[in-house]
């Protein structure tokens, strides 16, 4: 009985990585999906209402209105351009937040366009509009590529892992032996970093979002620069145990990428905006 309970297990777990690998539209690179694109938006609204409730109840969210206001602007041009990419997109609720932490050089987007900025790469980086653009795109094209999606069907491959590593080893009580659904949001909270190759598609897309909206490529060289500054690292050309490029090296591939975008950043038609929501969570 164990034996054929173990090879049902590795069966599923094999049928599973080849049926959720799928080609991303955008990229066109093959990323594995065991998590349907609507759940991945549907968790990401849990846990970001989760993470950010605590926060607006210590009084610590959109405390500057000059400060939000210009964060939305400039991410109601980001999200236009965006949409372009996945026209389907156009349905998020998009929205975006103002962490009032001043030590914290952050900014995410999860599934779905739910996105924050923490008041410290601001003020700490004295970020310009362009900065703030570029870091914002940046993110944005995590969730055009799937990357969240991506880091959850990562995590719960893991899980689905840690259990055919247990019945492996376990007697014949499996009883207790069960893939919890309930266990995903949680999942999805310990925040998996994104790959190397996730970050460099980022990067690509990010710089090019940005250079429609209006926003000058060379900012993502700048903002880089400060934040490796910031950071100490400055002068590192080493990927130690890390999943974003050393600085070094991400400057230069951003300097490469500048040039073939400045044509875009020189349009000057008129730059669409779409709805942000800000304060709402």
């Amino acid at each position: 009985m164990g034996n054929i309970l173990k090879k049902i297990v590795y069966t599923f777990l094999l049928v599973s990585f080849l049926v959720g690998c799928k080609s991303n539209p955008i990229s066109g690179r093959n990323q594995f999906m065991l998590v349907p694109e609507d759940m991945a938006i549907s968790e990401s609204r849990k846990a970001y209402i989760q993470m950010l409730t605590p926060i607006k109840n210590e009084g610590k969210l959109n405390t500057d209105p000059v400060m939000s206001e210009r964060v939305k602007n400039i991410t109601s041009l980001l999200v236009a351009q965006a949409i372009a990419y996945r026209p389907e997109s156009k349905n998020w609720n998009w929205s975006v937040q103002v962490i009032d932490e001043p030590e914290v050089i952050n900014a995410w987007c999860m599934a779905g366009g739910k996105m924050a900025i923490y008041s410290g790469l601001i003020e700490k980086l004295n970020a310009t509009d362009d900065e703030i653009a570029q870091v914002m795109s940046h993110e944005i094209a995590h969730a055009l590529l799937s990357h969240t999606r991506e880091r959850m069907s990562r995590a719960l491959a893991m899980q689905l892992g840690l259990t055919a590593m247990t019945i492996a080893v376990s007697d014949e009580r499996y009883g207790g032996i069960a893939v919890q659904g309930t266990a995903l949001a949680a999942i999805v909270a310990l925040d998996l970093p994104n790959s190397r190759t996730a970050e460099r598609e980022s990067d690509r897309i990010g710089i090019e979002i940005a250079a429609k909206a209006g926003f000058d490529p060379q900012a993502a060289v700048t903002l880089w620069r400060k934040m490796a500054d910031e950071s100490g690292q400055g002068d590192s050309r080493f990927d130690f145990l890390s999943t974003h490029p050393a600085p070094v090296k991400r400057m230069e591939a951003l300097e490469e990428l500048t040039q073939s975008m400045m044509p875009l950043y020189k349009n000057e038609s008129p730059k669409p905006t779409h709805p942000i929501s800000v304060g709402n969570i």
